[in-house]
């Protein structure tokens, strides 16, 4: 019975899937330097755009790499999409309103953690 629903699930995404047709790359650049910097880019006749450029830090632990970057498409209903993101020592850190953010904590739920943070349990209180 899996088997049947896996397979009719599989076909149904293939038949809905639109074609796979060619698009046409309208510019592209790359630039590589020996010293590590870089940067690359393109956009194509669908309006999908995406560029990233990087550099070499010096870090507390060695270098790390720097890396700036934005991406923009369309999804098959039409919609515009933009995503901008920098990775570095602090990790990949994306910007975009189609990231999800989570809702904003109830103002008694905040007091109560306000309050637990300014009275800490001491190791004297009985514990329950």
């Amino acid at each position: 019975m899996l088997f049947k629903f896996s397979f009719l699930a599989l076909a149904a995404f293939a038949y809905s899937a639109p074609p796979n047709e060619p698009v046409s790359i309208l510019s592209q650049s790359s630039d590589v330097q020996p010293n590590g910097t870089f940067q690359w880019g393109f956009e194509t006749a669908d309006g999908t755009k995406q560029d990233q450029q990087g550099v070499l830090k010096p870090a507390e632990n060695g270098t790390v790499e720097v890396l700036q970057g934005a991406a923009a498409w369309s999804d098959p209903e039409g919609g515009k999409h933009e995503l901008v993101y920098v990775a570095d020592e602090n990790g990949y850190q994306p910007q975009g309103s189609d990231i999800p953010v989570s809702p904003k904590i109830p103002a008694p739920i905040a007091r109560a953690l306000e309050w637990i943070a300014a009275h800490p349990q001491s190791e004297n209180q009985e514990k329950r």
